[in-house]
């Protein structure tokens, strides 16, 4: 149920919820932005890179670079120490340059002397085409901060041998993510030696993986040596060929390796690469330029307000499970662009900020409407508790879109209820009032618990007097009936309500004063809404239907009956219940008279033709026949017995005072 000032403002309470919209956009935007700025948010955009980096992985490229492994069938066959003499290595070189390779890349360095005729043969086997790994530390120091620079021996440059740094940076969490921004890169070298003009793209560009260990074609270093009866012919030929330590069983994140690294495939399973496999793949990015750069800060606080935009428009209405699938709907699409972005266009940008953005605006607008549910649910129960049945209060707080506070124009059936002769008996109990309260009370209860039964809702009490309509606030089709039904349950109500307490009487000697009441039924077009000042107001009806009503509920002791029912009230029950036709009243404001009727429980054919001749006689003025008439009918419908004695004898009318509601 809407407050107060819903109500009453209904245009300030749409633009009070842009604002909360708004302002909760405006927190949440700031919120994200400061969040992402925390050193340790970096990370979860990281993992995300990996996973939407190796999602539908690239294919391996063609033509990339072949890995001599030394791996444990090598160690096994070899059998020699490692470091092994570097004569062994000489003769690699050696096969493989006979074997076509066009580059010979050795991930090892040699920085350090070792023996000198297994220097000299190294030495003498270098050239051009080879290319020797060197080392980057940065060290740090109390007294200074320094990169030193390991090298391979001046003999081995002096050979014309390339040297390129093999040095790789991980990121936090030990993963490699990040081409290495050296001019004389391991790769970059190998690619210059090959010939080929690559450039290196802009510092903290990320790597495009293409699988996990062993995804590049991968021989054994003792199958190498001897490629004529170990390896297909030709395998070498025009190639590049990276050597290094590749173990076979690549070693996971919890045993750790040797020159093994955690990589974005990593995530998938849990192994580490080689890293002459990751030059490899450093190789092929900036041959390829498959490398992958950041989004700028523009574009990625841009996207985070798009985000935004988009979840503030979703709930600027209300929220509910379609707003749940939509925001379920709108993140996919955010991990799929961002998914496309890195594939096609190179670029990442991390859709995990603008989801949690998203998301957060989602949710915290969800929680804000579900508490405002919650106090409008618990308004509307306090609001129509009261004069409302408790299925309908309920129904009511399920589903507030049912009630329409600000008024509106329904069709209602409307019945009020009056004590007879109360004031007889408040006299009487003048020195009583507990006596009278209690009475009243036990008067209204039954009377009110009939209509919450019946689906109507209580207007109020006036008195001793009960208004009560029907088809508000919710809808009742059968809203005149129900009235009707109502009607009859209160008269029935009342005989067993009388027979209570004459008994109470008579067992303390007290006089008992029967209760006899007056119900007046009416349905008519009405204005229903909240009705009163801005400190105090009511769920109400007015309009002319209501003061009809109250006209019939008076008149009513006036034609000797306990319920008169109004003209469309009559044609809409009177295939339900048994319907007479009274008299004809005028209507203040109306030119012409209106008929009245009442409900009987029983009336045969033959009594109700009779009662029409009665009627028709009336209308006419013939006292002759309508006293001819009249003592048949007072047996076969007793119940309006009074109203064919008046009417018999001309004094039967509708002139009864006019209450207002």
């Amino acid at each position: 149920m809407a407050t107060r000032d819903s109500f009453f403002f209904a245009p300030r309470a749409l633009s009070s919820r842009w604002a909360q919209v708004l302002t909760l956009a405006v927190f949440v935007f700031m919120g994200v932005t400061l969040i992402t700025r925390l050193p340790a948010w970096s990370l979860i955009d990281d993992r995300a890179f990996d996973y939407l980096s190796t999602i539908g992985a690239e294919p391996l490229p063609e033509h990339g670079p072949i890995i001599v492994a030394i791996d444990e069938p090598a160690l096994a066959e070899i059998n020699t120490q490692w470091p092994w003499p570097r004569s062994l290595h000489a003769r690699l070189i050696s096969q493989l340059r006979a074997a076509g390779a066009r580059v010979i890349a050795l991930d090892i360095v040699f920085s350090e002397p070792s023996v000198p005729v297994e220097d000299e043969a190294l030495a003498a086997v270098l050239g051009s085409d080879v290319v020797l790994a060197g080392d980057e530390t940065f060290v740090t120091s109390s007294q200074a901060d320094q990169f030193i620079r390991v090298l391979p021996l001046k003999m081995f440059s002096d050979r014309q041998a390339l040297t390129g740094i093999a040095s790789i940076s991980l990121d936090g969490d030990g993963v490699l993510r990040e081409i290495p921004s050296y001019d004389d890169g391991f790769a970059a070298i190998v690619a210059a030696a090959a010939g080929l003009e690559v450039e290196l793209p802009q510092p903290g560009s990320r790597i495009q993986v293409f699988g996990g260990p062993r995804s590049y074609p991968t021989v054994s270093y003792y199958q190498a040596l001897d490629p004529e009866n170990f390896l297909p012919p030709g395998l070498f030929k025009d190639r590049l060929v990276i050597v290094g330590l590749s173990l076979q069983n690549a070693p996971s994140i919890t045993s750790g390796g040797a020159d093994a690294f955690a990589t974005s495939h990593t995530v998938h399973t849990g192994k580490l690469v080689a890293g002459a496999e990751i030059q490899a793949t450093i190789f092929d990015n900036l041959r390829l330029k498959r490398s992958i750069v950041d989004a700028s800060g523009t574009a990625k606080q841009l996207l985070l307000l798009a985000a935004i935009s988009a979840a503030a428009v979703l709930v600027r209405k209300g929220t509910g499970w379609r707003t749940v699938a939509a925001q379920a709907a709108a993140i996919l699409v955010l991990f799929a662009g961002s998914h496309i972005a890195v594939r096609f266009g190179r670029i990442f940008v991390s859709p995990i900020g603008p989801s949690l953005a998203f998301f957060g605006i989602v949710a915290a607008q969800a929680m804000l409407d579900y508490a405002q549910e919650r106090k409008s649910r618990r308004q509307i129960t306090r609001a129509f508790s009261q004069y409302l049945a408790p299925a309908l209060v309920d129904q009511l707080a399920r589903d507030p879109s049912k009630l329409k506070l600000g008024g509106e124009k329904r069709e209602l059936s409307i019945l009020f209820c009056d004590v007879r002769g109360f004031t007889t008996i408040a006299e009487q109990l003048k020195d009583d009032p507990e006596q009278l309260t209690m009475l009243i009370n036990r008067l209204l209860t039954p009377l009110s618990d009939i209509v919450l039964s019946h689906g109507g809702t209580i207007d109020k009490y006036i008195g001793d007097c009960v208004m009560a309509f029907w088809n508000a606030p919710l809808d009742d089709p059968a809203h005149a009936v129900h009235a009707v039904s109502a009607a009859l349950g209160m008269l029935d109500s009342i005989e067993a309500l009388n027979a209570e307490l004459k008994a109470e009487a008579v067992a303390v000697g007290r006089t008992h004063y029967p209760l006899r009441i007056g119900i007046g039924i009416n349905t008519g077009d009405c204005v229903v809404g909240n009705m009163g000042s801005t400190s105090r107001f009511d769920y109400s009806a007015l309009g002319d239907a209501v003061n009809l009503a109250a006209r019939l509920e008076s008149a009513s002791k006036n034609y000797g009956l306990s319920l008169l029912i109004g003209g469309k009230t009559a044609d809409a029950v009177r295939d339900r219940y048994a319907v007479l036709e009274l008299d004809r009243i005028a209507v203040k404001g109306k030119t012409e008279e209106l008929p009245v009727s009442t409900v009987v429980r029983a009336c045969d054919d033959l009594a109700c033709a009779a009662h029409q001749k009665f009627l028709q006689a009336r209308y006419r003025g013939d006292l002759e026949l309508q006293r001819s008439l009249a003592p048949d009918l007072m047996k076969s419908i007793p119940e309006l017995a009074t109203y064919y004695g008046a009417a018999s004898c001309g004094s039967a009318d509708a002139t009864g005072p006019e209450r207002k509601p």
